[in-house]
């Protein structure tokens, strides 16, 4: 299954849109995330399974692929949690709401969360992205 979120990053002063697509599949249980992550970007698989953990939503035991697209761009920071927790939810159905699901739709998220599935403010706050 497959879910597509969006975020935006910052290459010097100009935003720029990020499409983060979150493949699902069967087979061996592996976590990657690619499209030029920084350290900081490939550390959100631990924050993301243990934020989806503590919220009360069994985490799966799945192939997770996870695309920041474009992938000529290096992506850095923790802004991109929220879209891979949403995108992981969405791909496996724990948003199961149609309208909810297209409300989604269109929206940039860029925030961080914490193990309690919350939201942190960063510390390069966008307001919106024109």
């Amino acid at each position: 299954m497959l879910a597509i979120t969006k975020s935006m990053a910052l290459k010097g002063l100009e935003g720029y849109i990020v499409s983060i697509q979150v493949d699902l599949s069967n087979g061996l249980p592996d976590f990657q995330i690619v499209g030029l992550p920084d350290t900081s970007v490939k550390e959100a698989k631990e924050r993301v399974k243990t934020a989806i953990r503590n919220s009360g939503i069994e985490f799966l035991s799945r192939r997770i692929i996870v695309n920041l697209s474009p992938a000529n761009t290096r992506k850095e920071g923790s802004m991109f949690d929220l879209p891979i927790a949403i995108g992981i939810l969405i791909a496996n159905k724990d948003i199961r709401n149609p309208n909810l699901r297209e409300n989604f739709d269109g929206n940039h998220f860029y925030r961080r969360i914490i193990f309690k599935w919350e939201y942190r403010k960063n510390q390069r706050d966008f307001t919106s992205l024109h």
